[in-house]
């Protein structure tokens, strides 16, 4: 799970494990990865990551209009990444509980989703406070894996 700082990375992983969003803590792993810190110092360090990575969960904190372009650029210089390739890729649109936030369309725009063809994406939007559509992003990411997996 990436995305920039303050995008809700964490909230999200502590709602997803039933922890008290309210507090604040360092990050805890989802299965044998979690979320990593979005700072731009911390950026580079991404790519460490990214070893048998199935799926890549992008958050984008809807309210942030002012760092879209920042976000688009970071997104799609991981998408390059060669161990990244075919991975899915689900767009958490987070904090859409919010009034005035970022509609899918201007997150489609934003983030030149259209333009991605080397990955399979899905936009959701969600509330890492109110835990909207958590699961169900959590469910799209499984499902699109899955079909790609060749299981014995």
């Amino acid at each position: 799970m990436l995305g920039l700082d303050n995008a809700g990375k964490t909230t999200i992983v502590k709602k997803i494990m039933n922890e008290d969003v309210n507090t604040a803590s360092s990050s805890k792993q989802l299965s044998m990865r979690g979320d990593v810190g979005g700072q731009k110092t911390l950026r580079s360090y991404w790519r460490n990551y990214f070893e048998k990575t199935d799926a890549l969960i992008w958050v984008v904190d809807a309210t942030d209009r002012l760092r879209i372009d920042d976000c688009r650029d970071e997104l799609h210089g991981l998408l390059q990444e060669e161990r990244l390739s075919g991975a899915s890729l689900l767009v958490f649109a987070n904090k859409t509980d919010v009034q005035g936030c970022m509609d899918e369309t201007e997150i489609l725009q934003g983030l030149q989703l259209k333009a991605i063809r080397s990955h399979r994406w899905h936009v959701l939007r969600c509330s890492a406070i109110t835990g909207e559509n958590l699961r169900e992003g959590l469910a799209w990411v499984v499902e699109d894996a899955k079909a790609r997996l060749f299981l014995y």
